[in-house]
């Protein structure tokens, strides 16, 4: 074997073995998403042969759930545990929206700033993940987030009780599906330095002009879907006869 492959016992243990797979896999899964990305240049990146992807994941889709799962599961849980503090603070009272939201998203924050646990590169690949079609990786992606999801859809239904529980099951994949596009999106990362070229591009700017759009979309008084059902039903009709 050549001295640029690397066996499964190449003297510096199986845990350096795996975290340099994680490591390479994770680079080219955010460049070119999970399709597009091989085995052989994950290797090649890596320098191990297949052999070592394979007693380590198993397979390709393995793989990617490892990238995500070491990056996820803390995320998480610090955001649960940081719900759990507010909440704690401000009992018997519920806790407000934008003190949710700051749970949800300081731990994504604080991801972007270290470089050690993925940085804003893992947050882009955390976006590319959730605009991906493939059928394994939504389902994982439900999988992984539903304890936590949960969590904060209590929370939610605490301080908006007046919302019906599914109209806030709405809101909350909006606010999820508008977190995953923001941090996934090179395209805002230019549209920020058209508006405002002295502001530095990075995620903190993302999530802090984010979070004043969701906020106000949580609290957003109820419409009657009837009558916008009807006006949009009447528009295609329109257009159908153009």
């Amino acid at each position: 074997m050549s001295s640029s492959v690397v066996s499964l016992n190449d003297g510096r243990g199986p845990s350096a073995t795996k975290d340099r797979i994680l490591d390479a896999a994770e680079g080219l899964f955010m460049e070119h998403g999970f399709e597009a990305t091989s085995l052989r240049s994950i290797t090649a990146a890596a320098a191990v042969n297949l052999a070592a992807v394979n007693y380590h994941f198993g397979s390709k889709e393995e793989l990617f759930q490892a990238v995500l799962t070491r990056r996820l599961d803390p995320m998480n849980q610090r955001r649960v545990a940081l719900l759990d503090r507010f909440e704690r603070e401000a009992s018997p009272e519920p806790l407000s929206c934008e003190r949710i939201i700051v749970a949800l998203f300081v731990p994504a924050l604080e991801l972007a700033r270290d470089p050690e646990r993925g940085g804003k590169d893992f947050l882009r690949l955390l976006g590319r993940a959730y605009a991906d079609p493939a059928p394994f990786i939504r389902r994982f992606l439900s999988e992984q987030y539903a304890q936590m999801i949960a969590r904060f859809k209590t929370a939610f239904g605490r301080a908006l009780p007046h919302l019906p529980k599914k109209e806030l099951s709405w809101r909350l994949h909006f606010i999820m599906g508008a977190l995953s596009y923001t941090l996934a999106g090179t395209d805002v990362l230019k549209l920020i330095a058209e508006l405002n070229p002295k502001e530095t591009s990075n995620d903190e700017i993302l999530l802090r002009r984010l979070a004043p759009f969701l906020l106000a979309g949580l609290k957003a008084p109820l419409l009657d879907l009837s009558e916008v059902t009807r006006e949009i039903d009447g528009a295609l009709d329109a257009s159908a006869r153009r």
